[in-house]
């Protein structure tokens, strides 16, 4: 393979229009995957994307709106937080799909395949989407700053500004480096998690029931508004773009039966990802409902609460303190991610390449801006209700990314003999529906509240 090959998109499919340039160029296939290895070589150099994609999915949005589904309903909102990561795993293997089989991420993808005006609607709401996570991340890490330091609130959101030090640090020494980083914080973030799980002694049988579906769900405008925000924050659209591009720095041979292969390996590494992101989001609901819900504390909705709550509540001293250092963990990682998606979206929608510190910059002063304002005017209240509405936003976004991503990986003339079944058009764009009919009522609901307040 030549090196213009190796940089550019596949163009064997006549259902594109034109090539384009390639996702992260600076680690395009710059992962070798080593031929004719055994199955745990073949894992083990395809794992790293998907825990990429899983960071997005246990970011501080997760905890404000799993500490308040928790704290408020007990373990009624489990039921959605297993939903939604079944969603999630569907959408994050058809993103995977898209990027091997085609050599584009979604973005590019949108941009050959849509108008430009077109082209650049879906951009500005995928960076309102990415602006509205970087809101969740600087929120979090802030509060995880003040929970462990002592740094006040508007002080600690200005300091979240400096991370992008951290982020050209670990890019300079190569993509594997930078996935090993993003592994070893999920690592610290489930290691506390199971401590508290283990602390909060839950119990097992009503645990169990709330795996289980409820019509109130849908019925209570209240236990809605957290559904969605679960939903939200759990399937975020940004991660749909970032995964079709960073499956492309792996390798593989770029035949059918290569792209098979790399397609099942992406999707195993995504699948164990999000299940381990499933394992912190239902902790954090479980740690609510069986810490707070059970003694009558329902208002804990806020995360310098539960953090208060958590030792005496618990009767374990150092409880509070792993609560802290996970929420710091989520907010560091998350960050990056959002740096590498924020980068994809841009370059491939636009083909406006920014260096990434600039770009970084850019997305967080964005968000930095509106929190500091609320952080000082409204104190920790303010940042908590900001935060879950963060989540909302996040999910009124998703149909914009969801519905191009099932159209084009349904489309046989796109995506070759890797093209979606019957059964997993079925269920794509099922879920595309649901995501589409529960923000409708969202927006019904409120515009009527609204109404009646008036």
């Amino acid at each position: 393979m030549t090196g213009t090959q190796a940089h550019e998109p596949d163009t064997d499919h006549p259902g594109w229009r034109g090539g384009g340039s390639v996702s992260l160029p600076e680690a395009f296939r710059s992962i070798a995957v080593p031929e004719g290895a055994n199955w745990w070589r073949k894992l083990a150099a395809f794992t790293g994307p998907g825990f990429l994609v899983a960071v997005g999915y246990m970011d501080p949005g997760n905890w404000a709106t799993d500490l308040a589904g928790g704290s408020a309903f007990g373990y009624t909102l489990l039921s959605v937080i297993l939903l939604s990561n079944v969603m999630a795993i569907i959408l994050q293997a058809l993103s995977a799909r898209l990027g091997i089989a085609t050599g584009r991420d979604l973005a590019s993808a949108c941009r050959d395949a849509y108008s430009r005006p077109t082209a650049i609607m879906l951009w500005l709401l995928c960076e309102v989407a990415i602006v509205a996570c970087d809101l969740a991340e600087v929120i979090g890490t802030a509060i995880g700053l003040n929970l462990l330091f002592g740094i006040p609130l508007v002080w600690g959101v200005c300091l979240t500004g400096l991370d992008v030090l951290l982020i050209l640090m670990l890019q300079r020494h190569g993509f594997r480096r930078l996935e090993a980083f993003i592994m070893a914080l999920i690592a610290i973030i489930a290691l506390c998690f199971l401590y508290e799980l283990i602390a909060s002694r839950p119990e097992i049988g009503p645990l169990l029931a709330g795996f289980v579906p409820r019509s109130e769900v849908i019925t209570n405008p209240t236990m809605l508004y957290l559904a969605i925000g679960i939903l939200g924050a759990t399937v975020m659209p940004h991660n749909l773009y970032l995964h079709s591009a960073t499956v492309q720095t792996r390798a593989f041979e770029r035949t059918p039966t290569g792209k098979r292969d790399a397609a099942k390996w992406a999707t195993i590494d995504s699948t164990v990802a999000l299940s381990l992101a499933l394992f912190v989001n239902a902790a954090i609901l479980i740690l609510a409902a069986s810490a707070f819900h059970t003694i009558g504390r329902t208002d804990v909705a806020e995360i310098q609460d539960a953090y208060q709550l958590l030792s005496p509540t618990l009767g374990a001293a150092a409880a509070s303190t792993i609560f802290a250092v996970a929420l710091l963990a989520s907010g560091q990682n998350s960050t990056i991610t959002a740096t590498l998606a924020g980068q994809i979206v841009m370059e491939g929608f636009v083909r406006l390449r920014l260096a990434p510190w600039l770009r970084r910059l850019v997305t967080r002063g964005i968000a930095i801006v509106p929190t500091v304002i609320v952080a000082a005017l409204y104190g920790e209240s303010g940042t908590a209700r900001l935060l879950i509405l963060s989540q909302v936003v996040l999910s009124m976004q998703l149909p914009f990314a969801i519905v191009p991503l099932v159209r084009f990986t349904s489309d046989k003339t796109k995506m070759g003999n890797l093209v979606s079944p019957t059964w997993l058009k079925v269920a794509a764009w099922g879920i595309a529906a649901i995501i589409i009919v529960l923000n409708a009522k969202l927006l019904l609901d409120t515009t009527m509240l609204g109404a009646t307040s008036r």
